[in-house]
């Protein structure tokens, strides 16, 4: 379902204020907000202009809500992370998607992770897109990429403990948590890698 009622709530506006605006008649507006009628092309490139939103972002189909510019930076859609390479010297891209060019001020760096498996689920979805900020550490009940015994980037919410962490999936029907020790941080090792900032679902 798209946002587009969400949005115009947001700016206070009912739907008869909001069609005189777009020059619609609010019967088209109700249809394009209750699904019954699709927004064409050309309707859509204005009001995503009109919001200063992706047009993803009114379709529903994208979280980032920071419209798209010419001065955006693509960072790299991986399939593994491999431990002890470097995210820029991994061969394994599949995709790139684009961030705003602001989030790199002060030399922040990101990267991307297609998602396999339902271990986080409902919140994250196979094959969904998640952009991470580049980072070994996290606060406590962050969801991060995480590199363990030398495998590939796992994804999980990290929660600390005096004695270790644990790695928590969000699907707890189907997915056990896993505890490390401080000992096992260190000799495994467990390195966190990046921390969860986006998510990107493709229709």
């Amino acid at each position: 379902m798209n946002r587009l009622k969400d949005l115009r709530k947001q700016r206070g506006l009912t739907q008869v204020e909001f069609a005189r605006q777009i020059c619609a008649g609010q019967s088209t507006v109700a249809n394009w907000e209750n699904g019954v009628r699709d927004i064409d092309s050309d309707r859509l490139v204005m009001l995503a202009d009109y919001f200063e939103v992706p047009i993803d972002y009114l379709l529903g189909r994208s979280d980032s809500h920071v419209k798209k510019n010419a001065k955006g930076v693509r960072v790299p859609v991986l399939g593994s992370i491999p431990a002890g390479i470097p995210i820029e010297a991994i061969e394994d891209v599949l995709d790139h998607e684009e961030i705003p060019a602001e989030w790199t001020t002060g030399g922040r760096e990101y990267f991307a992770l297609k998602i396999q498996g339902r271990s986080m689920s409902p919140k994250y979805l196979e094959n969904d897109i998640v952009i991470f900020q580049k980072l070994p550490d996290c606060d406590s009940g962050a969801e991060c990429a995480v590199i363990v015994n030398g495998d590939d980037a796992t994804f999980k919410k990290v929660i600390k403990q005096t004695s270790g962490i644990i790695l928590q999936p969000l699907n707890i029907t189907e997915f056990e948590p896993v505890f490390y020790s401080n000992e096992d941080i260190e000799s495994l090792p467990v390195s966190i890698i990046g921390i969860a900032e986006e998510i990107r679902r493709k229709a």
